[in-house]
């Protein structure tokens, strides 16, 4: 288990030695992240010490939650000032996200196939 933990730390810290030595625009967990995932393609076999301690982390993931639910109670008068425009530019990005990702996977899947025949003459 020990040796799944370290796993994920030494790919978490490699994300962060690219992003600062490199200056990628992508924080150093997710390129970490990206580590992680080519190794694990890359080395194809059974993880199940890997398993288990991503489980508990998701099964977890309220209790790391908690360091940015505090930032945002630490931000309340900025919250206070700007929250009602912060709360407009969110609800409109989500909603041009969902009409742009609605778009493309229409054109990505297709013109539908005929879903109703065609009525009989005389029916």
């Amino acid at each position: 288990m020990i040796a799944a933990i370290a796993q994920l730390f030494v790919c978490l810290l490699a994300g962060e030695a690219v992003h600062r030595l490199t200056g990628l625009p992508l924080p150093g967990s997710i390129i970490g992240l990206g580590l992680l995932l080519a190794w694990l393609a890359l080395v194809r076999k059974e993880r199940p010490t890997l398993t288990l301690v991503t489980g508990w982390l998701t099964a977890h993931l309220s209790i790391m939650l908690l360091p940015p639910a505090v930032g945002l109670i630490d931000q309340g008068p900025i919250l206070s000032r700007h929250g009602l425009g912060i709360l407009t530019a969110v609800a409109i990005s989500t909603g041009l996200t969902l009409a742009v990702t609605a778009k493309v996977f229409v054109w990505v899947a297709g013109p539908a196939p005929e879903a109703h025949l065609k009525p009989e003459e005389g029916a």
